[in-house]
């Protein structure tokens, strides 16, 4: 019931916060998604979501209904896909974007059109915000990411010799 609570809680809150008439919210759908096909170990180190979330989704899902705004679900891709899809098709037809969400992949689409917000800090995210946040404009987040990727994977290598010598010394 935590996460039923604070997922409509937090809607109600954009809700009073923001107008607009064009909600949605997307999530995840059970099964792989087309990134499973093209690398198989996607994911792979990812936990398991808890049972007791799984078993809220529907009744999340329902709620978020009740309150009038929709509900996507994809086969087949990720939640992420769907909502930088709309983000991207909607701004170029002129609407402004707000999206929910912690996930930091998301400043790759930030533009003129689309902001982020992090509901948990109220952290709000345009093309400033990417800047002054990760020291690169939303178009160089990618390599930003990857970057980072690198340098902790290099720190885990480092790690595991150290440790190896210290068992061999």
């Amino acid at each position: 019931t935590n996460a039923i609570y604070g997922i409509v809680n937090m809607l109600k809150q954009m809700q009073k916060k923001y107008t607009t008439r064009n909600w949605v919210c997307v999530f995840d759908a059970k099964g792989k998604t087309f990134r499973d096909e093209i690398y198989p170990e996607y994911k792979a180190n990812r936990r398991e979501t808890p049972d007791e979330l799984k078993v809220q989704f529907p009744y999340i899902h329902e709620l978020i209904a009740d309150l009038g705004i929709p509900v996507i679900i994809q086969d087949g891709v990720e939640a992420d896909d769907v909502i930088a899809t709309i983000a991207k098709t909607y701004a170029a037809l002129d609407y402004q974007i707000l999206i929910a969400t912690g996930d930091k992949d998301f400043a790759q689409i930030v533009d003129d059109k689309i902001i982020l917000v992090n509901t948990m800090t109220n952290e709000i995210l345009d093309h400033h915000g990417v800047i002054d946040k990760f020291g690169v404009r939303p178009d160089q987040i990618i390599d930003y990411l990857f970057n980072k990727i690198q340098e902790y994977l290099k720190y885990q290598v480092y790690i595991n010799v150290v440790q190896k010598q210290h068992k061999s010394g």
